[in-house]
């Protein structure tokens, strides 16, 4: 709860300028809402609030924090990007907004001390729920925690296929991402987990990217699902570079360049491959006059 409420106050309390960029950045990212929420020891209700803006913000919190040169801000991000402490605090936003639903049933007047006593004894019997939730993994309770467990295990499923339990909890978990047939997830699984090949392959890949890419089709639908997970952009930062690179390109001085000539360019600076212009020049042939 503190790191939560160190980000939020170094997000806006920093300076006014820092709390118009994130206002700014966010409006135009089309998100839910337009602002993240202070904490107020005072006003009732305000920590769950602040939490539940942050939960929903997350992803365009963690956008503006990599455009921060500064370290509290790196070290920032390094906590917000640790699935287990948003699954925390995911748990806690939820529990906060059932104690607010609470609060606010306990408060107004006309409430008699047997009005209160029914709503505390079924809040006691909301926790026993709670608890049971928890414990079969279900999180139907919990709407903000079941989306990171959902997120959580297909994530753990890409990096190691071979620790994921084969059962018709996870394929349940994938149908929430993508639409696939629970019963190829589940024989697939335990196909490519009795393959000692495949776990060998993964141990020498480079990069998770070279092991599912190179992944037998005998597994399409984990393949199909990896590729999903992995080809997804993590943040609008390549798009950004991409259009700032164009506006480098597009100067006053190159007001005739073709939209051919431009797309070369573009192309050029994005490319993460690095010509070996020696080589190159090694390789040619000259041309002598006769």
């Amino acid at each position: 709860m503190d790191k939560t409420m160190k980000i939020i106050n170094f997000i806006r309390g920093n300076t006014s300028t820092q709390h118009r960029l994130i206002r700014k950045f966010v409006q135009e990212s089309e998100a839910s809402h337009d602002d993240l929420l202070l904490h107020n020891d005072v006003r009732w209700l305000s920590k769950g609030k602040a939490l539940e803006r942050f939960v929903e913000l997350r992803d365009q919190v963690v956008d503006f924090l990599m455009q921060s040169q500064s370290k509290a801000a790196v070290d920032h991000l390094r906590i917000i990007q640790d699935t287990e402490y948003m699954c925390n605090v995911a748990f806690l936003t939820d529990i906060f907004s059932h104690l607010n639903v609470l609060n606010l049933q306990l408060q107004g007047k006309e409430k008699t001390v047997v009005n209160m006593v029914e709503k505390l004894d079924a809040f006691g019997n909301k926790l026993d729920l709670f608890h049971e939730d928890l414990l079969s993994g279900g999180c139907y309770t919990l709407a903000h925690l079941r989306q990171w467990v959902t997120a959580r295990d297909v994530i753990g499923f890409v990096h190691d296929p071979f620790t994921i339990s084969p059962d018709g909890e996870f394929s349940a978990n994938v149908r929430k991402v993508m639409p696939l047939d629970e019963a190829a997830i589940q024989s697939e699984l335990i196909d490519i987990q009795a393959a000692g090949d495949m776990k060998a392959a993964l141990r020498g890949s480079e990069s998770l990217s070279t092991f599912w890419v190179a992944c037998p089709q005998e597994y399409k639908t984990l393949k199909t699902l990896a590729m999903y997970v992995l080809t997804m952009f993590g943040s609008t930062y390549t798009c950004e570079a991409a259009f700032s690179k164009m506006n480098s390109i597009k100067t006053h001085e190159r007001n005739r360049l073709s939209n051919q000539s431009l797309e070369d360019c573009f192309r050029i600076s994005l490319t993460a491959v690095k010509p070996d212009v020696k080589k190159m020049v090694s390789e040619g042939k000259c041309n002598f006059s006769h």
